[in-house]
């Protein structure tokens, strides 16, 4: 029987480290093909991932492994293109942005559109014999309304069988409403009109009207004919001048400072000339309907009451809504 000698021990020993030290490489490639995929999976926005043959990845065994090994392994195809990343696509814009703001500005479209009805069935097609219907052309050039919506408006209003009404309801914590509608079918208003105030904690309530009072508004823009910024203080000395009962400080649909006049409605159009003559720009004079008490609203039903105020303006046939929420408070 042939003894082996210590070298052939030595070699067999080599030989099973150089084994172990494969299988533990192997080992190590897979863990770091996995992570790999892993991590490619929660950076990317969209995975479509197909059946693919395999394919070599290129992927050193270890630190001190010769270039020449590499693994095939399975391959999911991952799209990472432009249209995923925010603000370096054309339609992210167009979805996350100019979406909203085209559906706000169609909406207010709309309700300038049944304002010039109504200004038109109260004194006439003629802007220059009917003030409040030129206030309202100015104020749809201000908001670049396209003038073939205004010419319909005004058409639309002489061959459109509308029907104004002024409906009172009570919202979340007590809260009056009053809602202005111009609508061809009133019971479809009004039963559109109810299904929106019993889903939101609200319903149709006579007495909502006491709590308001009709007054003339004239609407002035923050900057004075100058370009100079009209401050509050200076405000209230215009309304003085002109006649205006109060002067409050807004912002518009576009988050531009505003001043509101108030001020007695059969004094509106002088209260607006006057303010003309004072150097301000006027962007509109109508009436409405302004709180004489206000109700403070917890934080919960303010939340309620903001969505069901909403629902209801994004009605066709609504005018406009008044409410008497403090939030002051």
């Amino acid at each position: 029987m042939q003894v082996p000698d210590g070298n052939q021990y030595s070699n067999g020993w080599s030989i099973g480290f150089a084994t172990m030290a494969r299988v533990a490489t192997f080992r190590s490639v897979c863990l770091r093909n996995r992570n790999y995929l892993l991590l490619s999976l929660w950076n990317s926005a969209e995975l479509v991932a197909k059946r693919r043959a395999l394919s070599p990845a290129s992927i050193p065994l270890c630190a001190q492994a010769s270039c020449q090994y590499s693994l095939l392994v399975p391959c999911a195809e991952i799209h990472m293109s432009a249209a995923n990343h925010a603000g370096h696509n054309k339609w992210s814009k167009v979805k996350h942005i100019k979406g909203p703001k085209d559906a706000a500005k169609s909406q207010m479209f709309a309700k300038l559109s049944i304002m010039i009805r109504i200004a038109v069935k109260e004194g006439g097609s003629n802007p220059e014999f009917n003030s409040q219907l030129a206030n309202l052309i100015e104020q749809c050039r201000t908001k670049n309304m396209p003038k073939a919506s205004i010419e319909a408006a005004i058409k639309g209003a002489k061959s459109k069988a509308s029907i104004y009404s002024l409906y009172e309801a009570r919202g979340p914590g007590g809260s009056a409403l009053l809602i202005e509608v111009l609508t061809d079918n009133n019971s479809r208003t009004l039963q559109q009109l109810k299904s929106i105030l019993n889903k939101n904690g609200g319903m149709m309530s006579d007495g909502a009207r006491h709590s308001f009072q009709k007054k003339g508004v004239v609407m002035v823009n923050g900057l004075d004919k100058d370009g100079k910024d009209v401050l509050l203080e200076r405000a209230l000395e215009l309304a003085i001048d002109s006649g205006a009962e109060d002067v409050k400080q807004i912002e518009d649909e576009e988050d531009q400072v505003m001043l509101k006049f108030v001020c007695d409605l059969s004094s509106l159009r002088e209260v607006r000339e006057r303010l003309d003559s004072l150097g301000l720009l006027t962007t509109y004079s109508g009436p409405e309907f302004i709180a004489t008490t206000t109700v403070p609203l917890t934080d919960r039903d303010l939340e309620t009451a903001f969505c069901l105020i909403e629902q209801i303006d994004e009605n066709q046939d609504v005018i406009k809504v008044y409410d008497n929420i403090d939030l002051q408070s």
